[in-house]
C-alpha cells in the first residue's frame, strides 16, 4: 500500500503543468497540490521557491551546464538494487570488489561478488549528472535539492522520472538540447556493450537526436574507490539552445 501511494505522489508531481517559467510562475496552490505529501509545510515553500527564483532567467542564446555525480557500488546484497546506468541494467558475472572494512573477507582483501549500487534512488549516475547539468544551464539548484535524498517518495525511483522533469523545465524555459557529452568512470564492469542502449534512452528522454548525445567512459586507473569498485562516477558537460519559437510563445 506504501509503494503504491508513493508512485501515485511521484505521478502527481511529474504531471503538474510546468507554466512558461519566464512568463509565468507557478502558482503556490498548483505546486502545493502536487507536493500534498511533504512531511513540512516548509518543504513545499522551499520547492516552491526552487523553481521560481526571485530574478528573471536571461533568455540567452545558448546556456551551458555542468553535471557530476557519484554514488557507492557494494556486493548486490548489501546493495538491495542492481548497477543501472543510462537507464541500462549493467549484467557483469562476479567482480572482484575490495572489501575495505573486512565485512566480508579480510580487511583490504578482494571479494568476488555480483555488484549493487547504494543509492536513494535507483543511483543512476548519468541521468543524475544530466539533471544536475540542465538545472546548472538554467541557473537552477542542484538535483539534490529538487529532489531531496530525505523524501520518501524518491526511494528507489526510477531516474528517467528525473529526466523527464528536467525536460519538462528545459522545455517552458525556451530551451531545447544543443549537445550532450557524458563521461562515465568505473573501473568495473565493462560497460562498452551497453553505450548504445544508454544513448538511445537519453535520445527519448530528451526529445533530440543521436548527433547531439555522446558517451564515452573510461577506468580510474586503479586509483581511489572508483579503482577499487566501491564507487562510480559520471561528469557531464551539455549546452541548451533557446528555441527558434521561445520568444514569439512570450510575446503571446
Amino acid at each position: 500500500m506504501l509503494q503504491i501511494l508513493r508512485t501515485s505522489l511521484l505521478t502527481a508531481l511529474l504531471a503538474l503543468p510546468i507554466q512558461g517559467f519566464v512568463a509565468t510562475s507557478i502558482t503556490s496552490s498548483q505546486l502545493s497540490t502536487g507536493l500534498q505529501a511533504s512531511t513540512t509545510d516548509d518543504a513545499t515553500s522551499t520547492t516552491d521557491d526552487l523553481l521560481n527564483p526571485s530574478y528573471e532567467i536571461a533568455p540567452l542564446s545558448i546556456r551551458i551546464g555542468h553535471g557530476f555525480d557519484i554514488h557507492r557500488m557494494a556486493p548486490l546484497e548489501e546493495a538491495g538494487q542492481p548497477v543501472v546506468i543510462g537507464g541500462v541494467e549493467i549484467t557483469h558475472k562476479d567482480q572482484k570488489w575490495t572489501d575495505k572494512d573486512g565485512q566480508y573477507v579480510q580487511a583490504g582483501g578482494i571479494y568476488e561478488t555480483q555488484l549493487g549500487l547504494i543509492a536513494h534512488s535507483d543511483g543512476d549516475v548519468i541521468y543524475h549528472s544530466i539533471v544536475d547539468a540542465i538545472f546548472g544551464a538554467l541557473t537552477l539548484p542542484d538535483i539534490g535539492q529538487v529532489f531531496q535524498d530525505t523524501d520518501p517518495r524518491w526511494k528507489g525511483c526510477d531516474s528517467s522520472k528525473f529526466m523527464e522533469h528536467a525536460y519538462k523545465v528545459m522545455d517552458q524555459y525556451g530551451y531545447q538540447l544543443g549537445n550532450c557529452d557524458v563521461t562515465l568512470i568505473l573501473e568495473r564492469p565493462k560497460v562498452a556493450g551497453f553505450k548504445p542502449a544508454m544513448k538511445e534512452n537519453i535520445v527519448r528522454l530528451l526529445h533530440t537526436e543521436p548527433g547531439r548525445v555522446n558517451i564515452k567512459a573510461r577506468t580510474h586507473e586503479k586509483v581511489d574507490s572508483v579503482g577499487e569498485l566501491r564507487s562510480l562516477s559520471c561528469h557531464v558537460v551539455l549546452t541548451l539552445e533557446r528555441k527558434p519559437d521561445a520568444g514569439a510563445d512570450e510575446e503571446d
